[in-house]
């Protein structure tokens, strides 16, 4: 038995369903998104929380396929849903994350893909009203996949090349299948060994791809982040 929003008892609804747990603090942003789960053939909404800890509660009672948050909410109203998704990255790695905010800000994404992009997605709120973009996003998610958001990636990518034209036409074969590992959160020593290629092979790789991506001097696991962002704002695009 699962949790209604409105506190009522729910059948899981059969095999196939998925299950959403929602973590917003802002009532009309609340209905938005349950009309958007309810209408969705295949999803339900187990409950909604307006804080951290509350929510924290529910998922590890509910155990739910795909936890759909806001960025800021009590107590702090800061970074909850940062903190959250990188906690459930270690407690419940089987759960997708749908992070929401309204901040246009790719720092915040790369703090949500920084231990990796797999069951995690970013969107701004106004993607809310995009029925469709939403429903996408918890799908992913719960298969695994991963959704930046198009603006955010635009605001990254403008900060980041010097022509309009994707800096990703000048990678080679070889330089793309390493960004698509990179953007599955796998480590160097990973990577080699898929690709049976030498630890050190794949390092040369991986610099060509940020010089080519023109992501500067950053400290190396930012560009890692900003890499990955870039090559899924191109493979959702």
């Amino acid at each position: 038995m699962s949790t209604t929003r409105d506190g009522v008892s729910a059948s899981n609804g059969g095999t196939g369903t998925l299950r959403v747990v929602v973590g917003e603090d802002n009532y009309l942003t609340i209905e938005g998104i349950a009309r958007v789960i309810e209408r969705a053939p295949g999803l339900e909404l187990v409950a909604t929380r307006g804080d951290l800890q509350s929510l924290l509660d529910v998922i590890a009672e509910e155990r739910p396929d795909v936890v759909l948050t806001d960025i800021r909410m009590p107590p702090t109203k800061s970074d909850e849903g940062i903190a959250l998704a990188n906690e459930l990255r270690v407690s419940a790695p089987e759960i997708g994350v749908v992070v929401l905010s309204n901040y246009n800000e790719p720092v915040y994404a790369t703090a949500l893909f920084g231990a990796g992009s797999e069951r995690r997605a970013y969107l701004l709120k106004d993607r809310v009203r995009d029925a469709g973009e939403l429903e996408r996003a918890v799908r992913a998610v719960a298969e695994g996949g991963s959704v930046v958001d198009p603006a955010v990636v635009d605001k990254l990518l403008r900060a980041h090349r010097g022509r309009e034209q994707s800096r990703l036409d000048a990678l080679t074969p070889r330089e793309l299948e390493i960004l698509a590992l990179i953007a599955e959160g796998r480590s160097n020593t990973a990577i080699a060994r898929t690709l049976v290629l030498t630890k050190r092979a794949v390092e040369r790789h991986i610099n060509g791809v940020f010089m080519k991506l023109d992501l500067g001097d950053a400290e190396n696991v930012s560009r890692r982040v900003k890499a990955a962002l870039i090559y899924l704002a191109n493979e959702s695009g």
